[in-house]
């Protein structure tokens, strides 16, 4: 059997960092998680790129939100890959859907054409589109190398028996990944149905902050966030389910 590799969900170099110790093949390095995730800052997929050992794939996307992007959100896509492919990071993560819910086939394939050597990934867009199947066959045909997906379900796991057909239609010609809800208790359930050898984790936890002074009168991350929490990748999650992917080699 193939090694299984395992991608971790980042929001912060600190959660990459994080990633690395606990064993992870590759971060996928975002900003803004609670919106799904959106280009971080290019000082920090710099610093990513010189201290970090392990595979970066950064996250394209220009907002939250849906995936039917104008055409200066397009244009800010294609010059973040290219900063992304000039500093020499591993691959890139986006996904785009016309109106009627389908893949963007012109402007997926501009991207990838213009990631040259970089992997692209075709993140959970996937999920919003109106035929999954023909998504899957359209992403295909644009050369993009990886599928993130919970097969059109809310959590990967409720989704399996699509993401383990799409690995049956088209496992042999691109890699299917299969994110959203995956965690230590759930993945070898998840294996069984999907026999997938990508998956994708956020192993995130709250941490207090350090913060001595808090304002009790003033929130400023809405009625379910805390700025006085930091939300960062779990090394021993990581490490854990790392452990639990070398058995299910095996």
């Amino acid at each position: 059997m193939k090694k299984i590799s395992l991608e971790i969900c980042t929001g912060s170099i600190d959660s990459c960092f994080e990633a690395q110790k606990g064993g992870a093949n590759r971060v996928e390095l975002c900003d803004n998680l609670f919106e799904g995730g959106t280009t971080p800052s290019f000082a920090t997929i710099a610093y990513a790129k010189e201290h970090l050992d392990l595979d970066i794939m950064v996250m394209i996307r220009p907002r939250g939100g849906d995936f039917l992007y104008n055409d200066i959100e397009f244009e800010l896509m294609k010059q973040d890959i290219l900063t992304c492919k000039n500093i020499g990071v591993k691959g890139v993560v986006f996904g785009m859907l016309t109106a009627d819910g389908k893949v963007d086939k012109k402007r997926t394939k501009t991207l990838v054409e213009l990631a040259g050597s970089m992997k692209t990934c075709f993140h959970r867009a996937i999920d919003m589109t109106e035929d999954y199947f023909l998504a899957g066959k359209d992403i295909v045909e644009c050369g993009c190398s990886r599928i993130l997906t919970s097969g059109q379900r809310n959590k990967a796991l409720e989704g399996a028996e699509n993401i383990a057909q799409l690995q049956k239609l088209y496992g042999e010609k691109i890699e299917i990944m299969a994110g959203s809800g995956v965690n230590t208790e759930n993945i070898e359930e998840l294996f069984a149905k999907t026999q997938l050898q990508n998956y994708h984790f956020s192993a995130k936890r709250a941490i207090a902050g350090n913060m001595i002074f808090r304002q009790p009168n003033v929130s400023m991350g809405g009625k379910d966030l805390s700025e006085y929490d930091i939300i960062q990748t779990d090394a021993e999650q990581v490490r854990l389910m790392r452990n639990k992917l070398n058995i299910l080699e095996n």
